[in-house]
């Protein structure tokens, strides 16, 4: 994108009244829009904006490969996307098919495309495309979207020897067919390589370049025939069954029904693009029942704490689950597997896309997600230093050791405070948190424990330098938690890890101050010698 599209789009982004932006393009413009899009997506995600984001195309060549698409649909922007492509239109399906040897034919396309654009006239005089060239252009093009349907998209034709060469592009989003008889959406990119090539294959080498010039006609038909609720005026007859009558609407609406050698395979294709299982909205009233089921795992959990942060020994929630001193402490570790295995199954169904498109911006889940992370990730934490292994893997914080649904929860809470602002984080409290606000707190006082243990025997002035910057800045952020009262009270526990690490911190300061009091005695402190 350019400097000043970008510094506009910005500007746009900046005003707090805008709530939605739509971005559109036409041919290699819309190819342009879907990457315009793709970066405003990740903008937006990075500042946790709740703008939201649609992008039209018509007639835009393929973007990217099986790896590109599969990305987009697993951020959940396939429904962000909407590309329109008439029946014979050669340029959204032109990069199914090798360009170097049809380069020549290209260069004379996009020059007429552009020709014609600007002045329709001057466009037609200017044709330099034979008739043989318009015919090698569409024949290349309809054997390799035939090799791509035949062998799912990689590009290994049974029926066309000549065709070897694989496949580097696929569709992403919801495509939206359209011809005079009405449209057809979908969005399984199988389907729409089928779909291209069918209708297609009722074209001709003129039909297939003209099309592309025909999208303002497209749009006004479809439109009026929504207005009107018209049909086609050489109706095949309607079944009975709802779903049958679908299909056969779809096959209307698609142009396809007075090609008979085609109407089979269309349906087909059609029916591939039914749902499987339940709806979305059937599985976020499944995934409802099911909560109710797991949240006795999570009361016991609830049960534990209280009884850690209430125990004579004054060790916490944490510290004792790490040393696992009592027989409740078995039980607690089994609901926490049986939690993460529910949250988990909630995350692999967003991915999929079985869930519906705003299910992590419901309050109820939400708000649900976040008391379980802040729940149940110190336990995990707690076992990842109990078993000891920030030794092989690093810390928890490090190397994504952490597990990947409390990153996409601690998303989904940011998101939600962006979209109904922080007047509640921002709210004083008169009493401590139930939980600590920092999920992660206890990673953080592992690893400042680490440091002054690599204090006490460092001897590189440098290194000791940069140990004691990060000591004091984690300090900083705990006494800041603390002062604002965002941590549960069993982080203040008398022997808890992070009291005592505070107690050694302590200590370590004032042996620091005696040392440079006493410069002389600093030698005999670094070899390990006790100083008096």
């Amino acid at each position: 994108m350019k400097v000043n599209a970008t510094i506009q789009m910005l500007e746009i982004l900046g005003n707090k009244e805008t709530k939605s932006v739509v971005i559109t393009g036409h041919s290699i413009g819309g190819a342009t829009a879907s990457l315009c899009t793709l970066w405003l997506l990740s903008y937006l995600r990075a500042i946790s904006s709740s703008v939201s984001v649609l992008c039209i195309t018509y007639g835009s060549p393929l973007l990217g490969n099986d790896s590109f698409s599969t990305a987009i649909f697993r951020e959940r922007w396939s429904g962000n996307f909407c590309h329109v492509v008439s029946k014979h239109d050669i340029m959204p399906r032109l990069l199914f098919a090798p360009i170097t040897p049809l380069t020549s034919q290209l260069n004379f396309l996009l020059q007429f495309w552009q020709l014609s654009m600007t002045s329709p006239d001057f466009g037609k005089l200017a044709v330099q495309i034979t008739d043989r060239e318009k015919a090698k252009l569409f024949t290349a093009v309809m054997d390799y979207l035939e090799a791509a349907t035949q062998g799912d998209g990689e590009g290994e034709g049974e029926s066309k020897g000549e065709v070897s060469v694989p496949i580097l592009f696929r569709p992403f989003g919801n495509y939206l067919f359209v011809s005079e008889d009405g449209a057809v959406c979908m969005d399984s990119p199988a389907t729409i390589t089928k779909m291209m090539h069918l209708m297609l294959a009722t074209g001709s080498p003129d039909s297939s370049i003209e099309d592309h010039l025909k999208y303002g006609y497209y749009v006004d038909k479809v439109s009026w025939q929504f207005l009107t609720q018209g049909n086609s005026p050489k109706q095949r007859s309607i079944p009975e069954s709802s779903y049958e009558a679908g299909l056969e609407l779809a096959i209307q609406s698609s142009g396809l029904a007075n090609q008979e050698s085609l109407i089979i395979p269309a349906m087909e294709c059609l029916k591939t693009t039914r749902r499987m299982g339940p709806s979305p909205v059937l599985n976020a009233a499944s995934l409802a029942l099911s909560l109710s089921k797991v949240v006795p795992y999570r009361a016991q959990i609830e049960w534990y704490k209280a009884l850690c942060d209430e125990h004579d020994e004054q060790v916490g929630y944490y510290d004792s689950f790490k040393s696992r001193s009592a027989k409740s402490a078995m039980k607690v570790n089994i609901n926490r597997h049986k939690l993460a295995r529910f949250w988990n199954d909630v995350i692999e169904m967003m991915e999929k896309n079985e869930l519906p498109h705003d299910f992590d911006k419901r309050a109820k889940w939400v708000n649900t997600s976040h008391f379980y992370k802040l729940l149940v990730e110190p336990l995990d934490i707690a076992e990842y230093y109990r078993k000891g292994l920030h030794r092989t893997k690093g810390h928890y914080m490090e190397n994504g050791n952490r597990e990947r649904r409390y990153v996409m929860f601690d998303r989904w809470w940011k998101d939600r405070i962006r979209r109904d602002g922080a007047a509640e984080e921002n709210s004083v409290r008169s009493t401590f948190a139930s939980l600590t606000q920092d999920s992660c707190f206890w990673a953080k006082v592992e690893e400042a424990r680490d440091w002054l243990d690599s204090v006490r025997s460092e001897k590189d002035t440098n290194k000791l330098a940069l140990l004691w910057d990060k000591i004091e800045k984690f300090e900083v952020y705990a006494n800041q938690l603390i002062e604002q009262k965002e941590v549960s009270k069993d982080v203040l526990a008398k022997n808890s890890s992070y009291s005592i690490w505070v107690g050694d911190l302590r200590e370590l300061k004032q042996l620091r101050e005696r040392l440079n009091m006493f410069p002389h005695q600093l030698t005999g402190f670094l070899d390990g010698e006790v100083v008096p």
